[in-house]
């Protein structure tokens, strides 16, 4: 008990300072670097975004889909000073995406990268961020700005709650302290996990997967251009946005109390989906992420695994 007291403590002092100040925390992510004068026209025909529209220190949104519009792969696309295009995405799905971009790339000047061990990131969270890492002003997000700190190469790209910042790999302790030194926090994943949950932000393998398509995920205003040309999987992406209605959507759980991921989720006896990201913001209380279907609407009290409920919520919940 005294050690769940001092944990609900410190993660309550690490979520004051990504919301008052600033705290970081390395992240583990896959870097694909895709590259050669046919590279912007190639990803244009692959993923979801207008990625030939990007301009250099410029980047977006997108998504990888299979022919039925289901989600591969989501990711920040990077379009870097020296026109290479990086592509920021989960561990997890980086080997299938990795071969599918070579796979289809044959014939063309373009070459993919599997740059993973290459370079650290570590993200700054809050309001101060820009100030304490020297990168005043950065914006909107994707945006990137490079600068030497103290003999360690930092490249800054804009993210929706403060920066992430991206290093040589062999570099990332050393960002570390000179973050530590600017009066940064160092915060666990725990802590910058309720952020991203009270943002409404789905997490690829987590609160969205193969499973979804974008309007379910509720990425397709972030990941989505309806005027670019042709992509895998454009057809019933823009069938169900133009002529339908998802039959599941991306809502926020006011929880009851705390829950678990996988929990089930019912509307009377009809089975609705799983609790996606649970966590307990100081904040806002017990809160989570899940998939539901259309039945249930904002304002529905809703069924808990085992026991208890939650109160179906818009997002962003802050």
């Amino acid at each position: 008990m005294a050690e769940t007291a001092t944990t609900t403590v410190e993660l309550d002092g690490q979520y004051r300072a990504l919301r008052e100040e600033a705290g970081f925390l390395p992240r583990r992510r896959a870097a694909l670097i895709v590259r050669g004068s046919d590279a912007a026209e190639y990803l244009q025909g692959q993923l979801t975004n207008d990625i030939e529209a990007l301009a250099p220190e410029r980047g977006c949104y997108a998504a990888l889909l299979d022919r039925k519009g289901h989600l591969q792969a989501d990711m920040r696309v990077l379009r870097l000073e020296t026109g290479e295009l990086w592509l920021d995405l989960e561990p997890a799905p980086a080997e299938s995406v990795r071969k599918h971009l070579r796979t289809y790339s044959l014939g063309r000047d373009v070459e993919v990268v599997d740059a993973t061990d290459r370079w650290g990131i570590v993200s700054l969270i809050g309001p101060r961020s820009g100030e304490l890492s020297g990168f005043e002003g950065l914006g909107p997000e994707f945006a990137q700005r490079y600068r030497d700190w103290d003999g360690t190469e930092v490249l800054a790209v804009a993210t929706d709650v403060g920066l992430d910042l991206i290093t040589q790999a062999e570099r990332e302790a050393r960002l570390i302290e000179l973050l530590k030194a600017a009066g940064a926090a160092e915060v666990s994943e725990a802590a910058a996990e309720i952020v991203r949950v009270e943002s409404g932000r789905p997490r690829f393998g987590t609160d969205m997967g193969p499973e979804s398509m974008p309007a379910e995920a509720g990425i397709t205003e972030r990941a989505v251009d309806f005027e670019k040309g042709c992509y895998i999987g454009q057809e019933p992406v823009a069938r169900l946005h133009y002529r339908g209605k998802p039959n599941r959507l991306l809502r926020g759980l006011r929880l009851e109390a705390p829950a678990e991921r996988g929990a089930a989720l019912r509307l009377g006896d009809r089975e609705l989906g799983t609790v996606g990201t649970a966590c307990v913001s100081p904040a806002q209380g017990p809160i989570a992420l899940a998939v539901l279907r259309k039945e249930a609407e904002v304002g529905n009290r809703v069924e808990v695994g085992s026991g208890g409920s939650a109160e179906v919520a818009e997002l962003p919940f802050a």
